[in-house]
């Protein structure tokens, strides 16, 4: 039996920031759902975000019709719905490369960016990433993450497994070392979950996971769970309660019985 999904995004400046470099996009007519975290100076890093969240709508919007010329290879061996997201992702990544390197005013912008699309008669989704904005599912009580952060703590740890704890806390913990717009080609990482009936999956940006611990993320889904709007507030509260120092973006998607 085919399942369905329940949404709800939303975006604050948080508390130290002066405008917001985030972006989400919520198309519940693809089942596509993406959050994007902007870098660079200049008010660039809004247009890298929005860039990128924009050119992945209009590629589905595209692509709804097999009309027209993909701008990348497609890959025979994977899915067509795998092909259609990752070269989305990789039309952003190009447009804004283009643009940071024709003009001045964006020069070196760039974004993370993580979404998921479900398939399947949303029995199962494809999770994709680039950067440290998150993927995390709820599922019967507890929180796991999906995505692994593409940054330099990561990189040593995969390089040292056996780092102490003292010397992990002294490398740099906000470095991230892949994103869109920093070279004209881009590795996306994605993967495929199986959905159940309850689950809830979390996007963010890393203003949200950055204020809160996993446990505390975990805690505002579950006490606002039948609302997940007012999860989605709640959750943007707590981050800026806890300081707020930076930019925060979440959506949230149950899978519910259809």
């Amino acid at each position: 039996m085919g399942k369905t999904l329940k949404v709800a995004g939303l975006t604050d400046v948080g508390r130290e920031r002066d405008h917001n470099e985030d972006s989400f996009g919520v198309y519940p007519d693809f089942n596509l759902f993406i959050v994007a975290d902007g870098m660079g100076g200049h008010r660039a890093g809004d247009v890298a975000s929005r860039i990128a969240v924009e050119s992945v709508e209009e590629f589905f919007k595209q692509t709804e019709k097999d009309d027209i010329t993909w701008p990348f290879q497609f890959d025979p061996n994977s899915p067509f719905s795998v092909n259609r997201f990752l070269t989305a992702i990789q039309l952003g990544n190009s447009r804004i490369f283009q643009q940071s390197t024709s003009n001045e005013q964006y020069q070196g912008m760039g974004t993370t960016i993580v979404g998921f699309l479900a398939v399947e008669n949303n029995t199962s989704m494809h999770v994709a990433h680039v950067g440290d904005s998150r993927c995390y599912r709820l599922r019967n009580g507890e929180l796991e993450g999906v995505t692994l952060d593409h940054s330099l703590i990561n990189d040593y740890l995969k390089a040292a497994p056996d780092l102490t704890e003292d010397q992990i806390a002294e490398l740099p913990s906000n470095v991230i070392t892949r994103a869109l717009g920093m070279q004209d080609k881009v590795l996306v990482d994605i993967q495929t979950i199986e959905n159940e009936v309850g689950d809830i999956l979390l996007l963010c940006s890393d203003g949200l996971n950055g204020m809160l611990t996993d446990d505390e993320i975990k805690g505002v889904i579950e006490s606002n769970r039948d609302d997940l709007n007012v999860a989605a507030k709640a959750l943007i509260d707590a981050a800026n309660a806890n300081g707020g120092d930076d930019n925060i973006t979440v959506v949230l998607v149950e899978v519910v019985e259809e």
